[in-house]
């Protein structure tokens, strides 16, 4: 029951965060109680939509995708990220079950979920995004996990992408995606921060293969955004513990 709950919670949360990644830069914003700012409306045929219209998975599972009024294709994203906002509040619960740990761990990974998304749709890391994420990494680090090692994980593992950055003027590597993995360094430390980087790099080095074989109109010119494999790295060392470097080391 507790699961289902936390579950739910998350959902909501999803559910918000889709109003966030659609209405940032816009003009909109995001929380407001004005009746042409705040109300949610159907992106096709501007109806406003009620209650039964927005509850998190169920009303797009309910409406098979459409909308109610003019029957347009609803965005896949919405339940997209309405699930991946549930699935990490259980995880992040199943991992720290304690209220302000959990809250502050949350917050953490739909800060990420939201890069995710961001960078997919917009091949661009918001600077307020990575300061809001360094800002709470450094707080749940001082709070709940500090050690030196992870404070200094930051840096060493960030300086690599910040370089390729640097050298190629933003072209191999996005100015964004240096902080960010300053952040998880800090996030994972030093082994487990290294792991996730190499996972990155994998999955990355493997989509852009298949997409320079598959992908229509892709050629080496193409960007692809590296947020979400840097963030997949992270999450398969922070909730599923892989850490390559640990793992060698228990064989001697």
């Amino acid at each position: 029951m507790v699961i289902f709950a936390v579950a739910a919670f998350g959902a909501i949360l999803g559910s918000f965060l889709n109003v966030l990644l659609y209405r940032y830069n816009t003009g909109r914003s995001a929380i407001s109680f004005s009746e042409a700012q705040g109300r949610s409306r159907c992106m096709h045929c501007g109806q406003k939509l009620g209650a039964g219209d927005l509850i998190p998975l169920l009303s797009y599972a309910y409406l098979r995708g459409a909308c109610r009024y003019c029957r347009s294709h609803i965005s896949f994203q919405y339940p997209a990220v309405e699930a991946a906002a549930a699935v990490l509040s259980v995880l992040v619960y199943l991992q720290h079950p304690e209220p302000a740990q959990y809250a502050l761990g949350l917050a953490v990974w739909l800060t990420l979920l939201f890069i995710v998304v961001y960078d997919l749709r917009h091949q661009i890391i918001p600077w307020s995004a990575s300061g809001l994420l360094s800002a709470l990494v450094l707080l749940q680090v001082f709070i709940f996990q500090f050690s030196v090692s992870n404070l200094w994980a930051g840096p060493a593992l960030a300086a690599p992408l910040f370089l390729l950055s640097l050298v190629s003027r933003g072209r191999w590597m996005g100015w964004g995606d240096g902080p960010l993995e300053l952040c998880l360094g800090w996030l994972l430390g030093l082994t487990a921060g290294l792991t996730a980087l190499f996972i990155a790099f994998w999955t990355g080095a493997v989509v852009g293969i298949a997409l320079l074989t598959f992908g229509k109109g892709v050629t080496m010119k193409s960007e692809v955004p590296f947020a979400p494999f840097l963030i997949l790295g992270a999450a398969l060392s922070y909730f599923l513990h892989v850490d390559f470097f640990q793992t060698f080391a228990a064989f001697f």
